[in-house]
């Protein structure tokens, strides 16, 4: 199997993801957008993975290779028809270059939270074998507000209706960041935009805390993480299959 990877920032990557990538021989090939890497040919992989980042979706003036990402996103889904894993940014990016719409939120939802799966949800692929409520990691100050054509919800929470979704047969976005590792907080921490909204959403005393209040909790986030790889490899497998 090989996984393209769009990145928006170094510290934001597959996390443990990669990992379970190892351990399944799976080959990736990292674009690093923000860098001013060339996207290559799509019809080259299996999965499209896109990671999350500090810039908003509709900030193509400041970051123009968004539109060449969004056009790439829309011809994998709706043209190649292929799985795709969409995280944070990159799920929201998913609703927009497919005709959905995000917005700002009136206060950012970052740290440790709750989401539940919608009735399509819990029978959904992706999340076979997972509880109807996962704790889960956040750090976003954009939702999604519209589904585009073809757009199912899959999970909420009362900060933002649409924590994950999917689109067609096997496009899938998730707001939340199972990818989480041991670096995560500290890494993101040093990005301005991300310690603003940290400390927006949680306060200054919070804010400190948070990597404290993460680590006892990684060990539950992996395995959430390696659970939802695996569906996503029988899902993969089942688009090649067809």
């Amino acid at each position: 199997m090989r996984v393209l990877v769009f990145q928006h920032l170094e510290v934001e990557h597959p996390g443990s993801f990669r990992e379970f990538w190892t351990e399944r021989g799976v080959e990736w090939t990292t674009v690093e957008l923000d860098a001013g890497d060339a996207i290559p040919p799509l019809e080259d992989f299996d999965l499209l993975a896109v990671m999350g980042g500090p810039m908003d979706v509709w900030e193509e003036d400041e970051h123009p290779w968004l539109v060449a990402e969004k056009a790439a996103i829309r011809r994998w889904v709706r043209e190649l028809g292929r799985p795709y894993l969409g995280i944070c940014l990159g799920h929201q990016l998913l609703a927009v270059a497919c005709g959905g719409e995000t917005a700002r939120m009136a206060r950012p939802e970052v740290g440790l939270e709750t989401v539940e799966l919608t009735e399509d949800g819990a029978r959904d692929r992706l999340f076979a074998g997972l509880p109807e409520t996962i704790e889960a990691f956040q750090w976003h100050g954009v939702e999604v507000t519209a589904l585009p054509a073809g757009g199912v919800a899959l999970a909420r929470n009362g900060a933002a209706a649409v924590q994950a979704m999917r689109v067609g047969r096997h496009a899938y976005g998730v707001q939340f960041h199972p990818e989480i590792v041991a670096e995560t907080v500290a890494d993101w921490e040093r990005i301005p935009e991300y310690k603003a909204s940290l400390v927006k959403s949680l306060g200054a005393e919070a804010a400190g805390a948070l990597a404290g209040v993460v680590t006892p909790r990684l060990p539950a986030f992996a395995e959430t993480a390696r659970r939802l790889e695996l569906n996503l490899a029988a899902v993969i497998d089942s688009a090649k299959a067809t």
